[in-house]
């Protein structure tokens, strides 16, 4: 994506925003209405399938991973995406540009 849409997207996870915590909520909001889960990708080398998006209690949004009955939490700007990438997916590169 270019940097010309990536800040669009920017302003609009963050319109009335007043801090960053409503930054993160925002963002967390486009990410829940526009990924398109589940879906499968690779984490350290393990294959795993990405459940859903969640938003913690300490304000971070994460994507749950799911193998088996094993469940993990990753940050979604740390989640490697698969390719190609799930619908929606330009969200998690807004949110990147965004937190840089």
């Amino acid at each position: 994506m270019g940097r010309e849409a990536l800040d669009a997207m920017v302003a609009e996870a963050t319109v009335d925003c007043y801090n960053d915590s409503e930054c993160v909520t925002g963002f967390y909001t486009m990410l829940d209405e526009h990924l398109a889960v589940p879906f499968r990708t690779s984490v350290l080398g393990v294959d795993v399938s990405v459940a859903k998006i969640d938003l913690t209690g300490d304000e971070h949004v994460v994507a749950v991973c799911v193998r088996g009955r094993a469940r993990q939490r990753i940050p979604v700007l740390d989640l490697p995406l698969p390719t190609p990438p799930p619908e929606g997916a330009e969200w998690i590169e807004a949110f990147r540009a965004w937190a840089k």
